[in-house]
């Protein structure tokens, strides 16, 4: 093999691997693995923050617990980006709105998951899927 074409090959399995190692992380990255997708479960609460930022929201939501205090739980969500294309805005939901969100558990047992679905104070459903809808 010529030098030059030496360069060709090892330059062609240094992409590839590139790519191949790119596209594993993007697979990563948007995977369901952490959450119950078998399972839809509800927790009521008030809204602490919502963090508009990507690749995912997230919705940090206050719930009283049985021995009188809070504790923080955290949803995930689509991107700022998706969800803008379904009517929502940074402010859909805003610090102190009580709402009820229904979710896919965490696997480990921990305190929140993947955000499915909310009734906003307003009475609009808002949806990780479908956006804002009116309720009928």
């Amino acid at each position: 093999m010529t030098h030059t074409l030496k360069q060709t090959v090892r330059a062609a399995v240094v992409a590839v691997g590139l790519v191949g190692g790119f596209a594993a992380a993007a697979a990563a990255h948007h995977s369901f693995a952490p959450f119950d997708m078998g399972v839809t479960k509800t927790v009521s609460g008030a809204v602490k923050t919502v963090e508009w930022t990507n690749p995912h929201i997230w919705v940090w939501l206050d719930v009283p617990n049985d021995q009188g205090g809070i504790d923080l739980w955290g949803f995930e969500g689509m991107s700022p980006n998706f969800l803008g294309r379904r009517g929502w805005t940074r402010t859909s939901l805003k610090p102190g709105d009580k709402i009820t969100v229904t979710y896919r558990p965490l696997r480990d047992g921990k305190k929140g998951g993947m955000f499915v679905s909310t009734k906003a104070p307003d009475g609009r459903l808002l949806s990780m899927q479908g956006g804002q809808n009116p309720e009928p």
